[in-house]
């Protein structure tokens, strides 16, 4: 058995990849601020894949404390870890003169803190298996500043440094670190936008790239992921 940890698992992306790695025989924990949500795809989860191990937890991982309860709750549950995907984010576009006070902290918080401390806590474990996997997920607002980016995208820059220096410590240990790094990708918040969701890439088709790279031989690794729709950011 193999053991994955996904962050932000409810809807869009995280769910994706949620749903990818189940179909291909892993045993998932995963995290969101939403109990509602949790408690449904987690109903559906165990219908659909009554052997894997599914562990959910409620967690608003703006938090140090939920953020390390939830690192406990996996260690206590998972004998390893194979792929961490750190994708739990919050987007909020704005300029800089404008955006409430705080929300460059706010953000940081769940885009940026949250994977450093959650790899932290679980790198430990992830060290003895040296076949380990983590994923953080970026975007193209990590590459390129654009108008009204603010500090959403100051966060996004922030995780692409992260990772690049994470893959740098752990390559003497074999663990592996891929910046995904998606343009616009379909999912609820995108609903009642009047955007053709065909104008839009599926969550479908991040959650293929992350397992495209996950299943590359052990001696390669994909360092970033870019895509983008075909015609283009919105």
């Amino acid at each position: 058995m193999r053991y994955a940890i996904i962050t932000g698992a409810t809807q869009g992306i995280g769910k994706a990849v949620a749903d990818k790695l189940l179909q291909e025989g892993f045993s998932i924990a995963v995290c969101a601020r939403s109990s509602d949500l949790l408690q449904k795809v987690s109903a559906a989860w165990k219908a659909a894949y009554p052997k894997a191990q599914i562990l959910t937890l409620q967690a608003d991982l703006s938090k140090k404390e939920q953020v390390v309860a939830f690192a406990i709750e996996v260690l206590n549950s998972f004998p390893t870890i194979d792929i961490l995907v750190n994708n739990a984010g919050i987007f909020a576009p704005g300029l800089f003169a404008d955006e409430s006070d705080g929300q460059l902290e706010s953000l940081m918080a769940v885009n940026v803190y949250s994977a450093y401390h959650l790899t932290r806590h679980l790198l430990p474990t992830m060290k003895k298996s040296k076949a380990a996997h983590i994923f953080n997920m970026c975007s193209v607002a990590s590459l390129k500043a654009y108008p009204n980016g603010g500090s959403y995208s100051i966060t996004k820059y922030a995780l692409l440094g992260f990772s690049e220096n994470l893959r740098e410590e752990l390559k003497p240990h074999s663990i592996k670190v891929t910046a995904l790094c998606p343009g616009a990708t379909y999912s609820n918040s995108w609903a009642g936008s009047g955007i053709d969701p065909h104008r839009i890439m599926e969550a479908a088709d991040v959650a293929n790239m992350l397992w495209a790279s996950y299943t590359l031989s052990a001696q390669a690794n994909v360092e970033t992921i870019v895509m983008r729709p075909l015609k283009g950011d919105i």
